[in-house]
């Protein structure tokens, strides 16, 4: 039993922050069907705002509870510019945003490499978050546990915009079919730019939780895109409670394969498998219903 412990809490918290990252696509992928991916980036750009932001706040446990709206709202300006300048023109179209959007994600690199060192630069840990949890005899980082309750606080947001508020009725309207919800009053020109906004802010989150864990690089953004879209993907088109469920078990299924074997080959065990998922089930753990004419 103690065996399996430590795989399932690191497997746990690696889902989460897989969540984190998938979140963002669940609301631009699943529903508006854009592929944007440019999505890694934003991440990329939410670790570097944590960075920044403790050059400016010395103090490492204001800086990072400063550092997670910063970064939601960068990551979030940068994908409505990235929506306002290319994506509106591309809806409906989904390899042409693909094709777009691999050459935006590259000019962001790039532009990585020329601000910061190529090598990376480090994020301190906030006080609070030192030490360890004992859970069994296992002692779990408290890092792992923030970014398990920074996911659970932010699906739940999410879920509760989406169902009790206004605007989130009217995504729901425009998933379900967009050319009704035109005729019924909605800008739904509005409905995509903040969708985006918001997805791609959640991006910029997941950023911050992924610095505490491994520091920043202008390559980490790669390092979470792939899978991010095969837990949106394997859980269902636009289904938060699929992403939910899909993260944990391809996080758990990661950490107990790379306790038995290494690192790389657990992560190929684990893409190998939820290929031969989405063979037997193409629609993933969840469906969406629509009201849709054709």
């Amino acid at each position: 039993m103690d065996a399996f412990i430590p795989p399932l809490l690191n497997g746990t918290a690696q889902g989460a922050l897989l969540l984190l990252a998938a979140l963002g696509l669940s609301l631009t992928f699943g529903q508006m069907g854009v592929i944007n991916m440019a999505h890694g980036e934003f991440l990329m750009a939410g670790a570097f705002v944590a960075y920044l932001t403790q050059l400016v706040i010395t103090s490492t446990d204001i800086s990072i509870p400063v550092a997670l709206p910063l970064a939601f709202l960068v990551a979030g300006l940068l994908g409505l510019v990235l929506e306002a300048t290319i994506i509106r023109w591309m809806y409906r179209r989904p390899l042409d945003t693909l094709l777009a959007t691999v050459g935006v994600s590259l000019i962001l690199q790039q532009a990585a490499l020329q601000i910061f060192p190529s090598q990376g630069v480090p994020v301190q840990k906030p006080g609070w978050l030192e030490g360890q949890l004992d859970v069994f005899g296992y002692g779990w980082p408290l890092r792992q546990v923030f970014t398990i309750v920074l996911a659970a606080v932010c699906v739940a947001a999410l879920a509760a915009w989406l169902k009790y508020t206004a605007f989130g009725r009217r995504i729901r309207a425009t998933v379900q079919n967009r050319d009704l919800a035109e005729t019924s009053g909605i800008s739904t020109r509005t409905v995509d730019r903040i969708t985006f906004f918001v997805g791609s802010g959640l991006a910029g989150v997941a950023g911050v939780a992924a610095s505490l864990i491994g520091g920043t690089n202008s390559q980490m953004g790669a390092q979470y895109i792939i899978p991010a879209f095969l837990v949106v993907v394997a859980g269902g088109i636009g289904q938060i409670k699929g992403a939910v469920l899909a993260a944990w078990a391809v996080g758990v299924a990661m950490a107990f394969f790379a306790d038995w074997t290494t690192g790389s080959l657990a992560q190929v065990l684990v893409f190998a498998l939820l290929v031969v998922f989405l063979q037997l089930r193409p629609q993933g753990l969840f469906t969406i219903r629509t009201r849709g004419l054709t």
